[in-house]
């Protein structure tokens, strides 16, 4: 437990390039469902981040091979009089992880293909396919994100649990990814290399979807202090109290951007048409939500077996991998999909 900091650090990247490669193909199955014309503007490049599963499963393999390193729960596992329900059966937790994000990424993966199809064959067939296949993709994100939500943050307290949990996990996560996906479009359309240019307006879309999906985050995040709160669980109020006075101001930290600055920014109409503006926002959504979780996970120990995030070498070297590893896979996509040019 004791370099239990470091592997916060590694569970919280992993979970920032899981949801980055959840978040292209949920983006693009909800714009297809609501009929977003934009959406075949950026679709393709929102599913090349699809390419960022392998990666995914090999930090998950790692994650879940340290043991009670990355889950402090499993040293207490057998102590006397300690509670924990079936949920903390560690086989089945390895078991559910590797099964759950294999069966994910097929989906995911059969969509971006469908997808394709759909674009060359125009028949009822192939478009009806392609409807029901686009109708799986939010229950799936939904699912799947709520039992990662449970085994990388909830449940690292044992004795810890929030019914809203999840769906505070999962949008958060969408949150970020476009903030992400906002960053990644300005930085293509300035390269140059698109070889298919979008509209200056699609910003403008981003940014009000940035705006929506702030407000439902801070009400998703203050409904679970809410509800503890007032029903008075004292137990429940522990784990907030030890995250809130113990984080260093991280706690603070995260709650100001990913809503203080989004919210202050964004509700300004001019600001939404402003590209560097929107691009400021989406990068402080970004950091914030790295932040809140690392805040979670770290928070579930005591605060003498953490450290402040990216204060050893470990910490910036892991981190540091899995960007060049990300940066060259999704790279590789965007090239071998035609999306960028090569030179």
């Amino acid at each position: 437990m004791e370099n239990f900091g470091f592997w916060s650090v590694l569970i919280t990247n992993f979970l920032f390039v899981l949801y980055l490669a959840l978040g292209g193909v949920t983006l693009s199955a909800v714009l297809h469902l609501t009929n977003g014309k934009w959406r075949f503007q950026v679709r393709g490049l929102a599913c090349s981040l699809a390419v960022l599963f392998p990666v995914a499963f090999l930090l998950l393999l790692i994650i879940l091979t340290a043991g009670e390193s990355a889950f402090p729960w499993l040293a207490h596992a057998h102590d006397e009089g300690h509670h924990l329900p079936g949920w903390h059966n560690y086989g089945f937790l390895v078991a559910r992880n590797i099964i759950g994000l294999l069966l994910v990424s097929g989906l995911y993966l059969l969509f971006i293909k469908w997808q394709h199809e759909s674009t060359v064959d125009s028949s009822p067939e192939a478009q009806r396919r392609f409807r029901n296949i686009a109708l799986l993709i939010p229950f799936a994100y939904f699912l799947y994100g709520s039992m990662v939500a449970w085994d990388f943050e909830m449940t690292m307290l044992p004795s810890w649990h929030s019914a809203s949990y999840g769906a505070y996990h999962f949008q958060s996560n969408f949150h970020m990814f476009l903030g992400f996906f906002t960053i990644f479009l300005f930085f293509l359309n300035r390269s140059g290399k698109l070889v298919n240019q979008f509209e200056g307006y699609i910003f403008n879309f981003m940014a009000q979807f940035m705006l929506a999906m702030t407000i439902l985050w801070t009400y998703l995040y203050f409904t679970q202090y809410l509800i503890m709160w007032y029903g008075r669980l004292p137990s429940e109020m522990d784990r907030y109290f030890a995250m809130m006075t113990e984080m260093g101001g991280m706690w603070w930290l995260f709650l100001t951007l990913k809503f203080v600055i989004p919210f202050c920014t964004l509700a300004i109409t001019p600001n939404r048409h402003n590209p560097p503006v929107i691009v400021m926002v989406a990068g402080s959504i970004v950091l914030g939500t790295w932040i809140e979780r690392y805040t979670w996970i770290s928070g579930s120990v005591a605060n003498e077996y953490t450290h402040t995030p990216m204060s050893s070498i470990a910490d910036i070297g892991v981190t540091a991998v899995v960007i060049i590893a990300s940066w060259f896979a999704v790279r590789w996509s965007l090239t071998r999909y035609g999306l960028i040019r090569s030179n």
